[in-house]
């Protein structure tokens, strides 16, 4: 692992410390700020419940919570180097209805208040930009995408070369 991603996962992940402790602390507060997004999204999460059979909860209190403890989870295994793609992909997956909630500038009446909420939405847009990249970072290895494509690549010149010599075999006999 490169001195850089040694100390920007950590960086970029001590912010879903301290915000998901805070919200765990004031859940109560956040949910009132959560609420008009938790309105939005607990009907289709609802939908997808009751096709797998898993209860969804209505509370946005508990959405919260769960927001919280995920982000803390996410972010200690993005810290630490276990697991940093599948730990920024799911940061960046709670980062959205977060910023949706907590950073609703467009409803701002006061324009110091507007001012304030709109740079903090675009600075969690930033930090999503950032975890977006990291989600993609293979540490220098080839993802996934690259070895699929690569194996294809040698099957198929692997059975092109063994059809010309059963080609080469059929002639000889």
């Amino acid at each position: 692992m490169t001195v850089s991603r040694l100390v920007a996962r950590p960086m970029l992940a001590s912010l879903f410390v301290a915000g998901p402790l805070n919200a765990l602390k004031d859940a109560e507060g956040h949910a009132v700020k959560a609420k008009p997004v938790t309105d939005r999204v607990v009907p289709v999460v609802e939908r997808l419940g009751q096709r797998v059979g898993v209860p969804v909860p209505n509370d946005p209190k508990v959405w919260v919570r769960v927001n919280a403890a995920v982000q803390l989870a996410a972010a200690l295994g993005l810290a630490t180097g276990r697991a940093p793609r599948a730990s920024a992909a799911l940061l960046a997956g709670t980062l959205v209805p977060t910023t949706l909630a907590g950073h609703r500038f467009w409803d701002e009446t006061d324009p110091a208040a507007k001012r304030m909420q709109r740079m903090q939405f675009f600075k969690n847009l930033s930090v999503l930009g950032g975890l977006l990249i990291a989600a993609g970072d293979t540490d220098g290895k080839p993802g996934v995408a690259w070895r699929t494509r690569h194996a294809a690549k040698d099957a198929r010149r692997a059975a092109r070369q063994e059809a010309r010599l059963l080609k080469a075999k059929a002639h000889l006999r």
